[in-house]
């Protein structure tokens, strides 16, 4: 009961604190001015992250005055998204070099693994096998929590997408911890989500203010690290962790890869994620994140199916989940050829 009651309060603290972020003569407003790559128009507050993780940490702050107590490992953590959010905030504000904020990305992953002591050794393959990764783990295990770092940043490019992704995510993320005897996880993973719910308040579109560098990074960090724990803790596996966050990832991952083999620098800003050329061919915000609302229930329920079925089931749950996000692809597709269509039409029906 303490738990929802700390979440209760954490929800309400970061809808206030955004509240606050959001006003025009705000002392920590840095604006979010539109470029060639925004689909925003107008600028914009970006330090919603502050609200965020702010009532995020005096939620962990209440629920360890009312007993919780997590393991050492926590601090590795706790450090790692305090030296991200420090990071990214200054980042927002004056900008810092690529090379910069891939160190102290590399930094809080390093801290995850070598100080908290969580490596994934394996993943397995439904119906087949287990691959191991020997030697390799840790290094790839900080590769992975990084990756995931920077997914969260790529995706936090819509009204209300990656405040959705935290509130789905986490959330669900806390109830398959909390299935599984992993309470400090669960009481983490539901505070996130209840800060993200508040944000989200004033995040929805029309968004009147984002949550930057300073929330999206620190929360791939959080997306990342919780994952590998419930690995290591034996709470679910590798798949598991990504059919949750699936719209990211799959988004993030296929795009990058398109740009890497068309020999586009993949690290610069684009509009080419597969959301971002929905708005452009000409649906709204509004439409756009409601659908990719619908993908991340559908993610969180076979996340959570996957978790609770034998390896056949697994297995045709993997195989099932590619089908779907293909033909997703597929229709995004398919929408932007109607919307070239609909232009061609308008521009030879145009008096000259």
């Amino acid at each position: 009961m303490m738990v929802w009651g700390s979440a209760l309060l954490t929800g309400v603290l970061s809808w206030w604190l955004t509240g606050q972020l959001a006003r025009e003569r705000c002392v920590l407003s840095i604006l979010d001015h539109p470029n060639e790559r925004s689909l925003h128009t107008a600028p914009t507050p970006r330090t919603g992250g502050v609200a965020l993780l702010s009532s995020a940490a005096a939620g962990v702050a209440l629920a360890w005055l009312s007993g919780w107590a997590g393991g050492s490992e926590w601090r590795w953590i706790m450090a790692g998204v305090a030296l991200l959010a420090v990071t990214s905030f200054w980042d927002d504000r004056a900008g810092l070099h690529p090379a910069v904020r891939l160190a102290v990305h590399g930094i809080a992953a390093l801290g995850v693994v070598y100080g908290a002591g969580l490596a994934v050794a394996s993943v397995p393959i439904p119906a087949l096998g287990v691959v191991a990764f020997g030697g390799l783990a840790s290094s790839l295990t900080v590769l992975g929590v990084m990756w995931m770092i920077s997914l969260y940043n790529f995706m936090d490019g819509m009204d209300g997408f990656a405040g959705g992704m935290t509130v789905v995510g986490f959330g669900v993320l806390g109830c398959l911890a909390a299935t599984a005897a992993m309470f400090d996880l669960a009481v983490v993973s539901l505070l996130v989500a209840a800060a993200a719910f508040g944000f989200l308040r004033w995040n929805w579109p029309p968004a009147r203010i984002f949550m930057g560098d300073t929330g999206s990074i620190p929360l791939g960090f959080l997306a990342g690290t919780f994952i590998v724990m419930g690995i290591v803790r034996k709470g679910w596996d590798l798949w598991a962790g990504l059919l949750l966050f699936a719209p990211f990832v799959v988004d993030g991952c296929v795009t990058l890869l398109h740009r890497g083999l068309r020999g586009t620098r993949v690290w610069e800003a684009h509009r080419e994620h597969y959301y971002q050329r929905l708005v452009l061919a000409g649906w709204s915000h509004r439409q756009t994140v409601l659908a990719e609302y619908v993908l991340m229930l559908f993610s969180a329920t076979v996340a959570v199916l996957y978790v609770h079925s034998n390896e056949t089931v697994q297995a045709g749950i993997l195989l099932m989940s590619v089908g779907v996000y293909v033909g997703l692809a597929w229709a995004v597709r398919a929408v932007e050829r109607q919307a070239q269509h609909r232009r061609g039409m308008s521009a030879e029906s145009t008096p000259r």
